[in-house]
């Protein structure tokens, strides 16, 4: 058990920073699911449990991707080149572990590969800007 979290606090920064980090992340990653279900699929705002059905296997993939990738380290976000270059692989990973658990009894849905197309392109529209933000502005704006 000591080694599982050491591994976790190596790959996470505990900081205030690392907190409003994750919560943009969650929030970017809701408003994909949001977009698509509204705007994409015509259905109600207030359809929560769907939505959050469809969150799930996407914040699953996020977690794990995001572990996996250190995303939240403050060397995962020392400058914008490392915050987009990190952040990328780690949603197109995202995005397929959640088009994978949609293909299972656990959640709705199946493996769609345009979805994962959409999913990944609208997922990276929404977390590069947010995350190259927070690297440029944590970073002392610092590019490279």
């Amino acid at each position: 058990m000591g080694t599982v979290t050491t591994t976790i606090r190596s790959r996470i920064d505990i900081s205030g920073a690392t907190a409003i980090l994750a919560v943009g992340d969650l929030v970017a990653i809701a408003a994909f699911v949001l977009i698509g279900a509204v705007y994409g699929h015509g259905e109600s705002l207030w359809n929560v449990g769907r939505h959050v059905g469809t969150f799930l296997p996407f914040l699953i993939g996020w977690l794990a991707a995001s572990m996996l990738g250190s995303l939240y380290t403050t060397d995962a976000r020392r400058s914008v080149l490392r915050a987009i270059s990190w952040t990328v692989p780690a949603w197109i990973t995202a995005a397929l572990v959640g088009q994978l658990l949609r293909a299972t009894t656990l959640f709705h849905g199946s493996f769609s590969p345009i979805f994962l197309l959409i999913s990944t392109v609208v997922g990276l529209a929404l977390l590069v800007p947010w995350r190259a933000g927070v690297a440029y502005w944590l970073g002392g704006g610092t590019l490279t």
